[in-house]
């Protein structure tokens, strides 16, 4: 949870995200083109009868100037002309054919992508600039090499045969010849991961040596693979206490992670896909960093392929940037419950099951513990509100597994990673054993569910 910015800049581009819609449609699954595009593309064929789940995605932002891509990547107006981009991301799901998804939501100018290609990364690792000989196949879509994704919207690419294990890395390597002519371009600045840019067409080289490195991913905001009937995903909604702040880069110790690895342990819950729709700073009721949790739930749930679940824990940015005053904490606690309700009616509409986490504590934080206790209140209202208004179809108390029994106000000292607001590796594994694993198995939904 870092500062809130002054979202003026966010504001005038959050329209677009809500309005994101796919313009590079990916080929029918039956006689769909694969890799090698125009009359002579190979077909790719379902290995078996069933559907499109997304089992990795992040969640797209506004790129702020801090965390553009560096010199001489990013010029006046231009950003990754005739350059190569190398990104890692880490599975959930397994599967035998992929597609990728790449978003232009906030983009302030057209993105021209000329070549993308998928390979495993060298020593199956993530955040590594080399991938496995090999293992590179070249993506394509509509059968072409190219594509151009308008202003706010989304290209899917055709299916593509690969074989991707569950719980692995994968590499995605694009080119731009031209760049993005803009430099209000879409990334998402917590990927806690390391990319890779290098001037020059370089999508099939197994190494980038010399290659420029950030910890961030630039327009590639999901990947689905072909899955059988049975398999589903659980999206979660948050913020930085989701992202990752304190966890490993390149260590996917987030508590999704772990929530994933807990999952499939057990073959009652192996087919359980986990996808992490946090950022840092978001929140529930205003755009900050991201546009708020409420506007981007078409985006970043409902349109996702294959969900089931949809885990909420965000809140506590809209509480700690909240005036510290009764009046305005008491309103901040009624608009979250608001939100939350409207959360779960538009879930349920879908046939989607809510689960409600409560907020953790932020006791002894400089920039959100008041000295007369207002926001702590507002903390426990809401966590009160969610354990006992049976609105949620389960809640998992993330405070009682966080807190210090000795200070509930507090993080438990060996979870804090400093801050007194985020966790640690360790911390985040217990947010992890605290969801109950039963939610996520494949039950009926009851008589007249959705109704409200």
């Amino acid at each position: 949870m870092s500062s809130i910015p002054s979202p003026s800049t966010f504001a005038k581009v959050a329209a677009a995200a809500a309005a994101a819609v796919t313009v590079a449609v990916a080929s029918p699954a039956l006689g769909a083109f694969g890799a090698r595009g125009g009359d002579h593309a190979t077909k790719v064929t379902p290995k078996m009868n069933g559907h499109w789940v997304n089992t990795w995605v992040s969640m797209p932002q506004l790129t702020e100037p801090s965390n553009m891509p560096p010199a001489p990547f990013t010029q006046d107006g231009l950003v990754l002309a005739d350059s190569t981009l190398r990104q890692t991301v880490h599975t959930s799901i397994g599967g035998r054919q992929v597609r990728l998804r790449f978003s232009n939501a906030f983009g302030g100018a057209a993105l021209p992508i000329t070549r993308v290609s998928v390979a495993l990364p060298a020593g199956g690792q993530a955040g590594v600039s080399a991938i496995k000989p090999g293992t590179s196949q070249p993506v394509t879509f509509n059968g072409r090499p190219s594509v151009v994704i308008p202003v706010g919207s989304l290209a899917v690419s055709d299916p593509l045969n690969f074989e991707l294990a569950p719980r692995s890395d994968l590499t995605v390597t694009i080119y731009l010849a031209e760049g993005q002519k803009s430099t209000a371009i879409t990334s998402h600045p917590g990927s806690r991961t390391t990319s890779y840019m290098v001037n020059g067409d370089h999508v099939d080289a197994e190494d980038l040596p010399g290659a420029a490195s950030t910890a961030h991913w630039y327009f590639l905001s999901g990947l689905e693979v072909w899955s059988k009937p049975g398999i589903a995903a659980v999206v979660v909604v948050g913020d930085s206490l989701t992202d990752g702040r304190g966890s490993t880069t390149n260590g996917n110790d987030r508590w999704p992670d772990r929530l994933l690895e807990r999952l499939h342990a057990s073959p009652a819950t192996s087919g359980v896909a986990v996808l992490n729709q946090a950022a840092g700073g978001n929140r529930v009721l205003n755009d900050g960093l991201g546009p708020n949790a409420l506007s981007r739930l078409d985006r970043d749930v409902f349109s996702q392929s294959g969900v089931k679940w949809q885990l909420v824990f965000e809140g506590v940015n809209d509480i700690g940037t909240a005036e510290a005053s009764q009046a305005a904490q008491r309103q901040v606690t009624a608009d979250l419950i608001d939100a939350f309700c409207q959360m779960v009616i538009r879930a349920h509409a879908l046939g989607i099951r809510v689960y409600g986490a409560t907020l953790t504590p932020f006791g002894g934080n400089q920039a959100y513990d008041d000295p007369q206790g207002y926001r702590e209140a507002s903390r426990q209202a809401v966590n009160q509100w969610i354990r006992t208004s049976r609105r949620f179809d389960a809640v998992i108390d993330f405070d009682r597994a966080a807190r210090d029994p000795a200070d509930p106000r507090q993080l438990l000292p060996a979870y804090d990673v400093g801050d007194h607001l985020h966790l640690n590796p360790t911390g985040y594994q217990a947010l992890a054993d605290a969801v109950p694993a039963h939610l996520f198995k494949d039950v009926p939904l009851p008589w007249g569910f959705g109704f409200e």
